[in-house]
């Protein structure tokens, strides 16, 4: 309703303000559980703003480019995640390397964000320089400007089937794909192989390095050939080939691990009435008080495999490693309800800690052995998965503005965009950790994106068409069961 221009300072303002707080936010110590609640909230703005940003980018972007040079000029804005990402990764180790672990885990972590409010400064400015985009102002012109966006975009099947194709034949997909190549494979190296933070984020970011290139590369290709090639294609490797590099990614980040899950029997018996789904994105530790989530929980983050065996109702869980067998506590909560009451807590740190040495004495290492490392493979398996972000990524966001007319252009694809990512992606580590939790396999997460791609692939298959030579200049656009009109 008044322009890509002013809605993009407002959603920089949003996006950097919120960024900004996160560094000043009062700890769980201080304000109790106010802290995480602000920090959820903080966190929802971010993600709402990055609605309005990228859909503005994209709009912005492919209004000014020339048609067939839409998928090359937006593939520029698909660069800018990727690059924030290395940026922020950069800034990150240095202030760390800079300040130290413990600092930095004290305030330090505090010192990247506070420094953000230099970038929102630089970007406010460029954004009040900006002009107006020609296909708005065009519109404009003519009085043709949608007066109810929001109703027309959503509150119309013609224009709500096609935000839902967006969502569900586009941008879930990409989502996920996005979030297992950059998030996931980091959190994979870092929680689950064990691998040092530090040496986890180089690799990353070398990785990074060399895959962003390949944004530039498939958005220019899908001017040529179509978006829709690529994107498919890259949905169809992603999904054939996600479980094979990630236990490649084991073998060469931790070899250690990869032998003891392939040699060591680990069993979990337990009352399945009492395992719970820890899928939970704000579950806290004393959320879990069953032995068999306590037990699970454990097993999980020292990345060990398992199997589940059903023991009779009523029945206390217990870990059985070969011949030994570890029995898990049932936990009670203090009076207030924070926190484990005494004898829990001790109880399941004694159990944590057999644990621990009985994992130990069957082969299973506690982090990964710095010498057995092997850095070039892993750059290279992080790569290919980051090249697959740049199929799905790079001409998205060209395809994403030529599904809808200019009227509705920034309301249509930024709900898809926003609620793609930030649910069906944003929602990735979170739900694979409790599927490998539930399950006992420590790639069974990887399930969780491969049925979204699967999805994906699908719809985008049998109901997106192709979107390049569409006139991004109407007024109206209308599908059609062959193409966009």
């Amino acid at each position: 309703m008044v322009g890509r221009k002013y809605t993009f300072l407002i959603t920089i303002l949003i996006m950097g303000s919120s960024t900004f707080i996160v560094g000043i936010l009062p700890s769980y110590a201080s304000i109790g559980m106010a802290a995480p609640i602000l920090l959820i909230v903080l966190r929802m703005a971010q993600g709402l703003a990055l609605g309005g940003e990228y859909g503005g980018a994209a709009t912005y972007v492919a209004e000014h480019a020339p048609q067939n040079k839409r998928g090359a000029y937006t593939s520029w804005i698909q660069t800018t995640a990727t690059l924030g990402l290395f940026l922020s990764l950069v800034v990150i180790l240095g202030v760390r390397t800079y300040l130290g672990e413990a600092v930095f885990a004290d305030w330090g972590w505090r010192v990247p964000f506070l420094v953000s409010i230099v970038l929102l400064g630089v970007s406010v400015w460029i954004r009040m320089s900006m002009n107006e985009s020609p296909a708005f102002q065009k519109m404009k012109d003519e009085g043709a400007i949608s007066q109810a966006p929001l109703s027309e975009s959503f509150g119309e099947w013609k224009n709500l089937k096609v935000v839902l194709l967006g969502l569900f034949g586009l941008v879930a997909g990409q989502a996920v794909i996005w979030y297992t190549g950059q998030f996931y494979a980091l959190f994979f190296l870092t929680s689950v192989l064990k691998v040092d933070s530090t040496t986890a984020n180089m690799m990353v970011a070398v990785a990074l390095m060399l895959g962003t290139p390949f944004f530039v590369i498939f958005g220019t290709l899908s001017d040529r050939i179509g978006r829709k090639p690529i994107i498919l294609l890259g949905l169809a490797l992603a999904a054939l080939t996600y479980f094979s590099l990630f236990r490649e990614l084991t073998e060469a980040a931790n070899p250690d691990l990869s032998k003891a899950q392939a040699s060591v029997r680990l069993v979990v018996k337990a009352d399945p009435v009492t395992c719970s789904f820890q899928g939970s994105p704000i579950a806290r530790e004393i959320d879990f008080t069953s032995s068999c989530d306590i037990a699970k929980r454990a097993l999980a983050q020292s990345a060990a495999s398992y199997i589940n065996e059903t023991l009779p109702s009523g029945s206390s869980a217990l870990v059985k490693i070969g011949d030994k067998e570890i029995f898990a506590p049932n936990a009670m909560l203090n009076a207030d309800g924070n926190k484990f009451d005494a004898s829990s807590a001790q109880a399941i740190a004694d159990f944590k800690a057999d644990l621990k040495a009985a994992l130990v004495e069957a082969g299973y290492p506690t982090k990964a052995d710095p010498e057995k490392i092997n850095h070039v493979k892993i750059v290279i398996i992080l790569t290919i998965l980051v090249i697959y972000v740049t199929m799905v990524y790079g001409p998205i966001a060209a395809t994403l503005v030529e599904l809808f007319p200019t009227r509705i252009r920034y309301s249509s694809m930024s709900l898809a965009y926003h609620i793609g990512n930030g649910w069906f992606g944003g929602l990735m580590p979170t739900i694979a950790f409790a599927m490998v939790a539930q399950n006992g396999d420590i790639y069974f997460g990887l399930w969780y994106p491969i049925a979204i791609i699967a999805m994906t692939f699908l719809i985008g298959l049998f109901f997106i068409r192709e979107t390049k030579d569409v006139d991004i200049y109407a007024k109206y656009l209308y599908w059609h069961p062959n193409k966009m009109k």
